[in-house]
C-alpha cells in the first residue's frame, strides 16, 4: 500500500496543510481499517506563530513531540473534553505541524459512526455534525494522547494518497476548489490570529 511518505512532511508547513485536502487519514482498529477524506487543515508554524504551542522554540513536556522529525502525530487536549490531531512538518527540531480540522468517511463508516453517537439514532443533524471538527475527528478514529508521537510511517496510524491504495472506489467526481481563510478559535494569537492558514476542500455545484 502507497503511503504518504517522511518526504511529504519534510515540507513547508503552508504546502503540506493544502496538499492534505483530499488525502487519506486511516486507523487500525481491532483489526478493522477506519479511513476518511481529508476537508479541512490548519497550518502552525513555531518560529513566527503566536498561536503554536511551540512559538519562538518553547520546548516543553507537552510540545515535545513538535520537536519530532517529520511524519508524527502531535495530539493534544483542550478544554478538559476535545482530542486534536496534528501532523509533525518541516526538518526535525523545527516545531511546525498541520492541524486536521474535518473530513468525510470512506472505510468503517459504521464503527466510526458508533465511536461518535453510540447508539444514538442517526438523523440529520448528527450526519451534518458527523466530522466537522477536531475532536471529532479524534473521536470518530479513536485517538488520544496514547497515540500522542506516534510515528504516521507504521501501520496503526497513517496517510494515502489515493483510495485504491485501499482497495476503495475512486471518490464522486465533483468539482473542488481549496479555500484559504484566517484559522479559528486563536484570537489571543496578536496577528497572528489573521494569517490565512486554514484550508478548506469546497464543492463547488
Amino acid at each position: 500500500m502507497a503511503r504518504l511518505s517522511r518526504d511529504f512532511f519534510a515540507r513547508d508547513t503552508l504546502t503540506v496543510s493544502r496538499e492534505l485536502l483530499g488525502k487519506y487519514l486511516c486507523r487500525r482498529l481491532d483489526g478493522e481499517l477506519l479511513a476518511l477524506r481529508l476537508t479541512e487543515t490548519e497550518a502552525y508554524i513555531g518560529r513566527c506563530d503566536k498561536a503554536c504551542h511551540a512559538y519562538g522554540g518553547r520546548r516543553t513536556a507537552r510540545t515535545e513531540p513538535l520537536f519530532l522529525p517529520p511524519g508524527h502525530a502531535y495530539i493534544y487536549f483542550i478544554y478538559g473534553m476535545y482530542h486534536c490531531l496534528n501532523l509533525v512538518t518541516e526538518p526535525e527540531g523545527e516545531p511546525a505541524a498541520v492541524l486536521l480540522r474535518a473530513g468525510e468517511p470512506v472505510s468503517g463508516t459504521d464503527a466510526i459512526r458508533r465511536l461518535r453517537f453510540g447508539d444514538a439514532p442517526w438523523n440529520a443533524y448528527r450526519r451534518k455534525n458527523f466530522l466537522n471538527g477536531p475532536g471529532k475527528l479524534c473521536e470518530g478514529l479513536s485517538l488520544t494522547r496514547a497515540q500522542n508521537g506516534m510515528d504516521l510511517m507504521g501501520d496503526t496510524l497513517f496517510l494515502c494518497d489515493d483510495p485504491a491504495d485501499l482497495g476503495l472506489p475512486p471518490p464522486e467526481k465533483t468539482r473542488e476548489a481549496i479555500r484559504t481563510s484566517p484559522r479559528i478559535g486563536i484570537d489571543y494569537a496578536e496577528e497572528a490570529r489573521d494569517f490565512p492558514w486554514r484550508f478548506q476542500l469546497i464543492r463547488e455545484d
